[in-house]
């Protein structure tokens, strides 16, 4: 059996052997999720001008005697908000931004912070994405076979809005695996990362 120094070596040999195209492919997830991540956010600005009219057309429709807010408007807001969050979801772990608990983590060094996070994406992560994809889609399918429509009167399709689950878990993968060539990078490389 080797010993740790020597397996280590053996493993960042192999690592430099892989970085030119593990790394640009990295890069080319953190920048596809990025993109669709600012794009995302500026649904909130939508979302907010939909809440804005929803509030003065019901206020204003009072004083001229003829509602201004209808119900696609409303649910329009509704699904201008789960698009900002199921899309911007992985952009946000591009970032590191997602919410944790810090009481360890702040204490750790790079690489074992590194090491912990590739395995809670190996092992958490990755998996709870792909069950919510599987689980997910049937649903996704059976909506798009009846092009599924609210049950609310001038309401909006649904099947377009459903479809975005599958993809913003599968975008997440993708983000995981972004960061796991990243924290092998922090582990066995001299760490690249901007």
């Amino acid at each position: 059996m080797q010993d740790f120094p020597t397996a280590m070596k053996k493993l960042r040999r192999l690592w430099a052997l892989c970085w030119p195209w593990l790394g640009p492919l990295a890069h080319g997830i953190d920048q596809w999720n990025g993109r669709i991540g600012r794009w995302a956010s500026w649904l909130v600005l939508l979302m907010l001008m939909a809440g804005v009219w929803n509030v003065v057309g019901r206020y204003l429709g009072v004083l001229v005697g003829h509602n201004l807010s209808f119900n696609g408007l409303i649910e329009a807001q509704w699904y201008l908000f789960s698009l900002t969050f199921l899309l911007g979801a992985s952009w946000t772990l591009k970032l590191d931004q997602h919410v944790r608990v810090d009481v360890l983590q702040s204490r750790w060094g790079q690489r074992r912070r590194a090491l912990v996070n590739g395995i809670g994406t190996l092992l958490l992560l990755i998996p709870f994405c792909l069950l919510m994809i599987i689980s997910s889609w049937s649903a996704v399918h059976f909506s798009w076979q009846i092009l599924e429509q609210s049950p609310d009167p001038g309401g909006l399709p649904r099947y377009p809005l459903k479809t975005i689950l599958p993809i913003s878990f599968l975008l997440l993968i993708l983000q995981g695996i972004a960061n796991i060539i990243h924290q092998l990078d922090d582990l066995l490389g001299p760490g690249r990362r901007q």
